[in-house]
């Protein structure tokens, strides 16, 4: 397997039922991830697809030099939106040697518009966490029902709440960065979620809430975040093309 030095990396895990979405995604359709994909072939990028059933046929149809798909055994003891951040930290611990720059993405509601690695800005900020923002703030009803399960078992979350409560809240559709910086934050998350959020009896996916606590309480002084790198959430910026990413 050929990793490139610069990869954008995304996942699909399907056959539990999505929260996010309140349905249960179909197997094997590739409409799913076809924008995302072709976005990153339009641009001569590098991107990866880990996924759990994409049938060999649909891998073989659409594996090209800019696509690459890997299979994993997807374990519904987490939920798939935090599950992924256990596979990423996996792949990219084995290959940290060859991969200089990442970012991981969400894929159904996510394209690339422009290459973020040749970007001045990334360039000249290259220890920093870059990620999406919302219109929102920190200190709304949706995340304090979605945090409910973190703040009862991270002793200093309520903290992190009232301290960042007026700051806009990040989302973690896109999030990427350099090889060593995406390691150091993979491997809070994975710790969380592994430890904590795996008891979360909630209806909640804890991955907004545990994003955003390490983010601001360990990267606070190299986070980037909005503009560029992300159109309006939500706003469905169909044309707008002076971003790395367009998130619906």
């Amino acid at each position: 397997m050929k990793i490139s030095k610069n990869l954008i990396c995304a996942s699909l895990f399907t056959g539990v039922f999505d929260v996010n979405r309140s349905e249960l995604l179909p197997e094997d359709n590739f409409l799913l991830i076809e924008k995302w994909c072709l976005s990153i072939q339009k641009l001569d990028l590098k991107g990866v697809v880990f996924h759990n059933t994409f049938s060999e046929k649909t891998i073989a149809e659409n594996e090209n030099k800019n696509i690459q798909f890997i299979k994993v055994d997807f374990n519904t003891t987490l939920n798939a939106n935090v599950y992924r951040y256990l596979v990423y930290f996996d792949f990219l611990k084995k290959h940290q040697s060859q991969i200089e720059q990442v970012f991981f993405t969400d894929i159904s509601d996510v394209e690339v518009v422009n290459n973020p690695f040749s970007d001045p800005f990334f360039i000249r900020n290259p220890s920093s966490l870059f990620c999406c923002d919302e219109a929102e703030i920190l200190d709304n009803p949706w995340m304090k029902n979605h945090c409910r399960h973190l703040r009862d078992w991270i002793s200093d979350f309520h903290l992190f709440e009232e301290k960042y409560k007026g700051n806009k809240l990040l989302n973690c559709g896109v999030i990427g960065g350099r090889t060593e910086t995406m390691l150091s934050l993979l491997e809070e998350l994975c710790w969380i979620h592994s430890t904590i959020t795996i008891r979360n009896k909630t209806s909640f996916t804890l991955d907004m809430g545990a994003f955003n606590y390490v983010a601001r309480t360990q990267f606070a002084d190299r986070l980037n975040h909005g503009f560029p790198i992300n159109t309006q959430f939500k706003g469905y910026e169909s044309e707008r093309m002076d971003c790395w990413f367009r998130h619906k």
